[in-house]
């Protein structure tokens, strides 16, 4: 009865779910999601059940799943099973096998609970598998965050066990006579885990016999220090980022100045997919030239005059557009561009670098309206040398993403305006000019 109470007494402290909510357990047919399904049947809750077959372990993992549907018969509930190819999903994603079943499970239970309105997420996790996961973590170099190992709570998955030592929950089947599977390949090491159970702790705890429970109170402390740290790093990035669009801007002064500079640093470019080994990276950019950058899966921080800009990288698609004679606006990434062919008397001379007002008889179409590229060059107006663009916009003192998104008009490979800053002198108007083609570019 202790564990039950325990069990009861750790739902209501942490406030992971009430007794009217739908559970969804992830069950194994191990010892622990055997234990969580009998605890939540006492308990009253209502749940059912789902099971991944990873097709790991040939016969064994189709033996775990008939197991774990006659659990749900006995239980006379829901039962919801999935079969993955994982070692094939794994190969084509590029990643390790665990992460790819850790990533597959989850996505396919948070679908069941969408399309079966059930409220939580419950998994078996216990307090030996958060003493494995800080361990590993902490060799991993995850940081603070890390350290304070697996959450009670996080979204809609809860982990009612945590406070539960694997010792209790296999006296816990002993005594109610409960039957379970057991997984032959948490014997071997081949995964990180098993490593880490089988031979790192077990080594430790030669040495320190209270290893395990001192972590478990490190564990405590830690998840107190976290909250304490991230109210800190919350208060700097506050003071140190400035969002621009979707970019994010940061003071290459204010940032020398900061302590701790590697903590804080770290914090903020971690959630634009950089990672702690690219820290050091990123700060020695503070130092760099103008244009110098690293860049992660999906963004970009390079330095500008005085300022580290993070920005997302660039696709390359829809970076190419024809331009029709007839056309009369054209809509593409980085706005609108409307298009005029108009008598010389009806127009109007302007000097708004977001109209281009050129010579109709020097234009034949189609256009070409695409991204600028290396190699690019035109004649600025009222220059009659050809300057390369890239010398052109350097001059003009943009950023790295602002020429990044300069767009070019072009015809037979001939510039005729650099859009939104300057046209190419070969197409200005002049006394001679009969007709006049007017672009006018509104940006996003």
């Amino acid at each position: 009865m202790e564990l039950f109470e325990n069990f009861i007494a750790y739902n209501k402290k942490e406030n992971l779910f009430q007794s009217k909510d739908k559970l969804l357990l992830a069950v194994s047919g191990g010892v622990d999601s055997v234990v969580l399904c009998a605890l939540c049947k006492q308990a009253g809750y209502d749940f059912a059940i789902a099971h991944c077959n990873f097709k790991l372990r040939e016969a064994a993992s189709d033996r775990d799943a008939e197991f774990v549907q006659q659990l749900a018969e006995t239980y006379c509930v829901s039962f919801y099973i999935k079969i993955f190819d994982t070692i094939s999903i794994a190969t084509d994603t590029k990643k390790s096998i665990e992460e790819t079943a850790r990533d597959l499970r989850y996505q396919w239970f948070e679908t069941l609970c969408v399309e079966n309105k059930y409220d939580h997420i419950v998994t078996a996790h216990h307090a030996d598998d958060n003493i494995e996961t800080v361990v590993m973590n902490f060799f991993r170099g995850t940081g603070i965050k890390g350290l304070r190992g697996i959450l009670p709570k996080q979204n809609k998955i809860v982990r009612p066990l945590l406070f539960a030592r694997r010792m209790e929950l296999e006296t816990f089947t002993a005594i109610h006579q409960l039957a379970f599977v057991t997984d032959y390949t948490n014997a071997e090491n081949e995964y990180t885990r098993n490593y880490f159970r089988n031979e790192i702790l077990p080594m430790v705890s030669r040495q320190f016999p209270e290893a395990k429970e001192n972590i478990l109170k490190n564990i405590q402390r830690l998840n107190e220090v976290e909250i304490l740290y991230r109210c800190s790093v919350d208060m700097n990035i506050k003071k140190l980022v400035e969002i621009k669009g979707n970019e994010a801007h940061m003071s290459v002064l204010k940032l020398l100045k900061t302590v701790p500079l590697t903590t804080v640093m770290y914090e903020i470019i971690k959630d634009y997919g950089f990672t702690a080994h690219q820290t050091d990276e990123s700060i020695a950019l503070l130092q760099s030239e103008t244009g110098k950058y690293i860049q992660s899966a999906t963004h970009r921080i390079f330095k500008n005059r005085h300022w580290l800009i993070i920005a997302p990288l660039q696709s390359e698609a829809g970076q190419h557009i024809l331009i029709e004679e007839n056309n009369k606006k054209v809509i593409f990434e980085a706005g609108e561009l409307q298009i005029e062919k108009l008598e010389v008397a009806k127009v109007q001379l302007t000097s708004d670098i977001l109209t281009a007002l050129l010579d109709a008889d020097e234009i034949s179409f189609p256009l070409l309206l695409r991204k600028w590229k290396q190699g690019d060059y035109f004649y600025p107006l009222g220059m009659k040398k050809k300057k390369k663009l890239n010398r052109f916009l350097t001059d003009q003192k943009l950023s790295l993403t602002q020429k990044e998104n300069t767009w070019v008009i072009e015809m037979n490979k001939k510039i005729i305006w650099v859009t939104g800053k300057r046209i190419d002198d070969r197409f200005k108007i002049s006394p001679a000019t009969k007709k006049i083609l007017k672009f006018t570019y509104l940006p996003k």
